[in-house]
């Protein structure tokens, strides 16, 4: 199962012209790029505004197989206990 072959997109667009004509088709294609870009752009502004540290510092926590999570919670975390005794 793959993406999109460009032959599958020359058979949309012949479509796309046949039932809707030119000028929608090319209408429905500028509100698509434009969605797209607007989604770009919100994408970007979504990252900038991450606080990336505090998330890479969330994710080492984070157990990566069945045994780890295991482990965490068998075994308290020493560095847990200290942060909340000062």
């Amino acid at each position: 199962m793959g993406g999109f072959h460009i032959l599958d997109l020359v058979v949309i667009v012949v479509i796309g012209l046949a039932l809707l004509g030119p000028k929608a088709l090319q209408s429905i294609a500028r509100s698509a790029g434009k969605g797209v870009g607007q989604a770009k752009a919100a994408k970007d502004k979504l990252m900038a505004e991450l606080p990336l540290e505090e998330l890479s510092k969330v994710a080492q926590k984070v157990p990566t197989n069945p045994q780890q999570a295991i482990q965490m919670l068998i075994t308290p975390e020493k560095k847990e206990q200290e942060n909340n005794d000062t």
